[in-house]
């Protein structure tokens, strides 16, 4: 089968389709023949080897997709037609999320780690989902924002880089949780777009300073979370963005630069740092179901569905990887298979 490999550590050039090996179904997996792969920053830090647990060159890059499941092996190590009490079988067209590998023509997965494709959604738009519309969520809900209930006012989240994957999931999903949200961007442009899908404020950072405009903004106050994304001192800036008791929610370095930390305004705010990382989280059923079936009834009404600005063919990943490390995407990076 046809597969894009990290060939050696480094940029988007770093990347060539080879044959691979088929994958092994072992007992409780499934065999999924992909369409669609969602490209993340993180495969790109994997390509750069500074993603965390990055395996040594050569291996296959990639880590959610949408397919349909042509084979899987029961917990007894026996073929069935059913995967047991994931409630997949082989023919059902599912997206998934996994650690590597996505970007190839044929993946093999934990049954726990796949999700009923929507029947409304494209190929496409279903391989967008799992690592963005997680992360979402799981900031809400570490913000402790999934519930907001009768607040004395609007609880307001800040966004780093709005107008990427994540951030354009996280506007959706505060439109339907009643959060007002602000978002950073290097765009005009893509904080007008923002606004279409929800956004309330845009802070073009190029041109302001965010930590300065949200003062403004909020009248002094801050707001109750910040998702932070970039690293170095963002995240101490962030934790000055923050209201009293208000939580950074930490899920990435894009920047390259580890966290700094305002400790003084942490003590004086009684705010917090909390880590997100959707790799250990993923294999966390406890946590992953309830997400899922949150969101399930939010795309089952028509309230949610990936964003994609960009579809590109499975030979051109390295473009892909282009698009997200000069930031010129607009929401999701897919790649069709």
């Amino acid at each position: 089968m046809r597969a894009v490999f990290v060939t050696r550590l480094g940029g988007p050039e770093v990347l060539q389709i080879h044959e691979a090996p088929e994958p092994q179904v072992r007992p409780g997996k499934v065999l999924v023949e992909i369409e669609a792969a969602g490209v993340n920053f993180a495969d790109a830090m994997m390509a750069r080897g500074t993603y965390p647990g990055t395996p040594q060159p050569p291996f296959i890059a990639g880590r959610e997709f949408c397919g349909t499941i042509v084979d899987s092996i029961n917990s007894s190590g026996g073929r069935s037609t059913s995967t047991g009490a994931s409630g997949f079988s082989p023919g059902d067209r599912v997206m998934g999320y996994c650690q590597g590998a996505a970007f190839a023509e044929r993946v093999a997965v934990s049954a726990n780690s796949i999700w009923p494709a929507p029947k409304n959604w494209t190929a496409v738009e279903a391989a967008a989902f799992p690592v963005n519309f997680f992360t979402a969520y799981l900031a809400f809900w570490k913000a402790g924002l999934t519930d907001v209930g009768d607040s004395a006012r609007r609880p307001r989240v800040l966004i780093h880089a709005v107008a990427g994957g994540v951030g354009t999931a996280a506007v959706e999903i505060a439109k339907i949780l009643g959060i007002e949200t602000y978002g950073t961007s290097s765009s005009d442009e893509k904080l007008s777009r923002m606004r279409q899908l929800g956004l309330n404020h845009g802070i073009n950072y190029k041109q302001d300073d965010y930590e300065e405009a949200i003062q403004k903004l909020t009248d002094g106050e801050g707001v109750d979370a910040v998702f932070e994304m970039l690293g170095g001192e963002h995240t101490a800036k962030s934790t000055r963005c923050l209201a009293f008791l208000g939580r950074v929610i930490l899920y990435g370095t894009a920047t390259g630069v580890q966290p700094q930390f305002d400790v003084r305004t942490m003590y004086t705010k009684q705010a917090s740092v909390h880590g997100l990382w959707l790799s250990p989280l993923a294999s966390h059923k406890e946590v992953m179901e309830p997400a899922w079936q949150r969101m399930k009834e939010w795309i089952d009404s028509g309230k949610l569905r990936p964003v994609v600005g960009h579809t590109l063919p499975l030979h051109r990943a390295g473009d892909a990887f282009r698009l997200l490390l000069e930031r010129k995407n607009f929401g999701k990076v897919v790649l069709t298979v």
